[in-house]
């Protein structure tokens, strides 16, 4: 029970359901759960606002859900975040804050934009709600998690609250354009003119194309990234519909005159991410959101089972396709082809034909069907699915992976045969069964990545690295690499036409468009820092690790990014497919792929289907022999090495007969073994290897990560040296040690005088690296915990607590964000001026306070300190008073006076009250003998007295300098004891002692 997990107080679960009506920033919480959440904070208000006496009056109230507590329960929740998780939390987004709103029911409400980050949906899932309690981590809550905050994705940068599926739809129906729609061709003076007419009921669609004159200059976007610029007065076609889509963008972003389907969207959103505030990104998708939903329900778009027409030629493609396939059969009954050639002959018919009945059923489609538009707007489906309800489902494959080469000819409107349902149910079954082995493989992966990477926490603003990377700025002709956009340039970025400087070192990449501008001002390469090249002793450097992609600006000292880059791989992994079709006996196509492809190369596994690197530079000479084939390189110095290879695996594009060969160069497909490369081409290759091939198998998937992350955990496989001759660097020969601990001792070596010690850099998979970290606990924490705990038992260990692991486990704030030393340690400063927070409550005021203070300071009554009222301070306060024999004011002259501390001095003209009382305890107090005033004398009763006895105060001296709360604290002594006190030193006018 409480073992695997606890329960947490302030916190609640239920089922969600959406919440249209919300903004970004808000969630619907149930009154009833809201109420008990907030159950300490409602009592509380309601004791100060009056309406309970004490804790307990105001815990019935709320028990008995009185009309008042629910109106003390908005004013409490007002401006209080509460956090919101949905299970798994499978990156940082899975917590986000939100405003609360009350809600009737018991659902809690989430706003349809957050499902993204969340991966929710409304099918019954349900999410846990969370109450940060103190000032910090509602401040934490409110600045750091809240929803508006966290637009852009800190795996690849883009915004993630981009409007789906409704929307979608509703935005593609309102901005198309049909032709021969009611008020087609007519002219308005303005856009107002023409919304007006509209609303007006005047027979125009929301579709027609129509003329507005344009009221001022404007740049109109005519086709996705192709813009206009238009002068006022110029005449613009156009629909009701754009104009009523642009009026809910800001009044200075570019007009959109183009239908705009999912892509199109996800363009503006991050357009306007990048223009504007996060407030105002908050109103603009809540007022695209709306449209969307609006016009989603205003179209109707309906799915009937007509609405998905077979083409009228697909029986004769189908027919074509027959006859090429009798064809291959007479082919493989005459013994002219293989059996593996006439399988891949029919697989690539049938495939043809597939293809050929889905085209000429996308031309039969209509523009405003219903199927149609979900596809084409990107709402829900996509054309393959529909093939399969209106084409042909086309070839599947069998449990082992292999494609059946008898096609399902049928699609579902038709309806499948008894066979061709059997065929399909592998495909299913399949379907279900790697899902459920993906997400477990995946949640391990994952668990590996944070492991290995949970100290890479950025430490310093820079590390004073001499080594940087070179990359190209256009990764083709066409397109640049958006991988450089937020990285920092080691060397000015230089013109290798002109020579000129085009950016200094130390400048951030801000974006496409300016590596555009490098381009276009003819820079080829940049040399930028990475992560690998970092020197930082613990961690990384800001300058390294270049912009933090959710925020777009260099990443905060204490960002974990080890755990982000680990979130970022691991939470898509459950995309990834297990392993794809065989195409049927090809051979070097046998490649792992999907997530055991990522595993194998983040393990640093020899991988199957092993490509041939050349160990020597030099000229290539093939061979070919019966069934194998030679290749041979000549080195520069005459030495020679000899490949043997099967004549039926494939060469690498420019691998030929007298081709030149680099060091390292890959000769044969197939996927290369990472040590080879290491131990060829070194560290730096390495990395960029294994990037590129984690990369093609997410980019496959359609998946987009920022290479940066990639980078942080290839780094981690590749920080250790293995030491080969110690020499004076204090190492064992053998030894794994880290490769900059290893750099410094050799400095130091050769420093001395002594003999450095020589390596060879080594790549360790995530699994060993993590247990070949220098924190013990972290590594006993992960796997084989007896083995790690003797070897650290043996050597005598230190664990230096600089990850996360290490400092949870002993239950210490984590080194990170906030629980970094720097910004717990903050000092409070005015003006340049440190403020000591212990004098800054008490004493005059300092020299360097601002002048409207000390004016405030002047106007108070100066408060004699307890226990050192002077002559002259009653002076000051009530006149003159005579002093008696020993030196004390006389006392009888203010018998019977109340005296109430928490009034101003009175003035004069001022009278007092007298009334009738013993002068014997204020007689005691200013002759300064509080000792002899018991508790009794000062009007509390017996039973109290005895209480208060029993924890040791017995006279009113006891009391000095004590707080109610201390006085709670006595055992046996409650609120009501505590008001006896207070009245009774109040009517002795001793109320300034407690």
């Amino acid at each position: 029970q409480n073992l695997l997990g606890k329960r947490v107080d302030y916190s609640g679960r239920s089922v969600i359901v959406v919440g249209p009506e919300l903004k970004l920033h808000q969630c619907g919480l149930p009154k009833a759960m809201a109420l008990e959440l907030f159950k300490p904070f409602v009592m509380k208000r309601l004791v100060d606002l009056d309406h309970a006496q004490n804790i307990k009056a105001a815990k019935r109230l709320v028990d008995r859900g009185k009309g008042v507590v629910w109106d003390v329960l908005e004013e409490v929740i007002a401006e209080h975040p509460v956090m919101l998780n949905r299970a798994p939390t499978l990156h940082r987004l899975g917590i986000q804050a939100f405003e609360p709103i009350l809600v009737e029911g018991k659902a809690i409400r989430i706003h349809p934009l957050v499902c993204t980050a969340f991966n929710a949906d409304f099918d019954g899932d349900q999410m846990a709600v969370h109450l940060p309690l103190s000032a910090e981590a509602q401040a934490e809550a409110r600045i750091l998690m809240l929803s508006t905050n966290n637009i852009k994705s800190p795996a690849h940068g883009r915004p993630l609250t981009t409007p789906t599926q409704d929307m979608v739809i509703g935005l593609y129906y309102l901005t198309a354009d049909r032709d021969g729609m009611p008020g087609e061709g007519r002219a308005f003076m303005s856009f107002d003119d023409a919304v007006l007419a509209y609303d007006n009921r005047a027979d125009l669609d929301l579709q027609a194309k129509i003329g507005v004159r344009l009221s001022e200059d404007m740049r109109v976007e005519v086709k996705p990234g192709e813009f206009e610029d238009m002068k006022a007065g110029e005449r613009i076609t156009t629909t009701v519909g754009r104009i009523t889509f642009n009026r809910s963008l800001p009044t200075d972003y570019p007009y959109i005159n183009h239908e705009i389907d999912k892509k199109g969207i996800g363009r503006i959103v991050e357009d306007c991410s990048v223009r504007y505030s996060t407030t105002q990104m908050g109103q603009i998708l809540d007022e695209i959101k709306r449209l969307g939903f609006h016009y989603a329900t205003r179209a109707g778009v309906t799915v009937s089972v007509y609405d998905a027409t077979v083409p009228e030629s697909k029986g004769e493609i189908l027919t074509a396709a027959d006859a090429e396939v009798a064809k291959v059969e007479g082919q493989y009954d005459r013994g002219l082809i293989t059996r593996e050639e006439r399988h891949r002959q029919i697989v690539e018919v049938w495939t043809r034909a597939t293809d050929d009945v889905g085209d000429a059923m996308a031309e039969s489609f209509d523009r405003f069907n219903p199927v149609y538009m979900m596809a084409y707007s990107g709402a829900r489906g996509n054309i393959k699915q529909i093939r399969q309800l209106a084409g042909m489902r086309g070839l599947m494959a069998n449990p082992k992976g292999d494609i059946i080469d008898r096609p399902i000819k049928a699609n579902f409107r038709e309806g499948l045969t008894v066979l061709e349902y059997f065929i399909s149910t592998h495909g299913a079954r399949k379907g279900l069964a790697d899902t459920a082995l993906r997400t477990a493989d995946s949640g391990y992966l994952t668990r590996r990545l944070v492991d290995v990477a949970q100290d890479v926490i950025v430490r310093e603003s820079d590390c004073g690295t001499d080594e940087g990377v070179e990359f190209p700025v256009m990764k083709d002709e066409k397109t640049v690499d958006h991988n450089l956009v937020g990285r920092c340039l080691l060397q000015p970025a230089v013109s290798a036409e002109t020579g000129e400087v085009v950016r200094e070192a130390g400048h951030y990449i801000a974006g496409d468009a300016e590596l555009k501008e490098l381009a276009a001002a003819g820079v080829v390469s940049v040399v930028a820092r990475t992560v690998m090249t970092c020197h930082a002793k613990h961690g990384i450097c800001q300058a390294c690790y270049g912009w933090d992609l959710a925020s777009s600006r260099p990443v905060d000292i204490g960002t974990a990014t080890g755990i982000i880059a680990a979130q970022s791989i691991g939470e898509p992994g459950t995309q990834l497919t297990m392993r794809t079709f065989h195409t049927g006996g090809v051979a070097g196509e046998d490649i792992t792929h999907g997530l055991p492809r990522v595993t194998e190369l983040f393990e640093a596994r020899k991988p199957k289907g092993l490509a041939v690197l050349s160990d020597i530079a030099g000229t290539l000479k093939i061979e070919d022999a019966d069934k194998t084939r030679v290749l041979t390189i000549t080195g520069e110095d005459g030495e020679e090495k000899a490949y043997t290879i099967s004549r039926r695996t494939q060469l690498m594009p420019g691998v030929a007969d007298g081709a030149a060969i680099e060091l390292g160069q890959q000769l044969t497909r197939g996927s290369v073994n990472p040590h080879d490369l290491l131990h060829l081409k070194g560290p730096n290759d390495t990395l960029r290897y294994i990037v590129d091939q984690v990369q093609d198998v997410y980019r496959s998937q359609g998946v987009d990560i920022n290479d940066k992350h990639i980078e942080v955990i290839a780094r981690q496989m590749l920080r250790k040296v293995s030491v080969t001759e110690p020499g004076d660097a204090g190492f064992l020969p053998g030894q794994l040690a880290e490769r900059l601990e290893f750099a410094r001792a050799n400095e130091e070596a050769i420093a001395s005088g002594g003999e450095p010690a020589s390596g060879h850099p080594v790549l360790l998979g995530i699994t060993k690296a993590s247990l070949a970290t220098e924190s013990f606990l972290s590594a006993a924490s992960f796997q084989e915990t007896t083995r790690v705990l003797t070897d650290a038992a043996i050597a005598g260990k230190e664990d230096e607590l600089l990850g996360l692991k290490e400092n949870v486990i002993i239950g210490k704030l984590i080194p990170a964000a906030t629980g970094m030393k720097r910004y717990r340690s903050v000092r409070l400063t005015y003006k340049g001026q440190g403020i000591e927070s212990e004098t800054a409550t008490e004493g005059p005021l300092p020299d360097w306070a601002p002048e409207e203070l000390k004016e405030l300071e002047a106007l108070l009554p100066v408060v004699p300190e307890r226990g050192a009222l002077s002559e002259a301070d009653f002076e000051g306060a009530f006149g003159d008073f005579d002093l008696d024999a020993e030196g004390d004011i006389d006392v009888s002259a203010f018998a019977g006076m109340t005296f109430d501390p928490n009034a101003s001095a009175p003035g004069e003209g001022d009278e007092f009250t007298v009334e009738e009382f013993d002068a014997a305890p204020a007689e005691a107090i200013v002759g300064g003998q509080l000792e002899t005033v018991t508790l009794a004398d000062i009007g509390v009763s017996t039973r109290w007295v005895n209480k208060f006895a029993e924890a040791g105060v017995e006279s009113v001296a006891d009391l000095k300098g004590k707080s109610e709360d201390e006085l709670l604290d006595l055992p046996g002594i409650g609120q009501k004891a505590v008001d006896e006190v207070k009245d009774g030193l109040k009517r002795s006018g001793l109320a300034i002692l407690l």
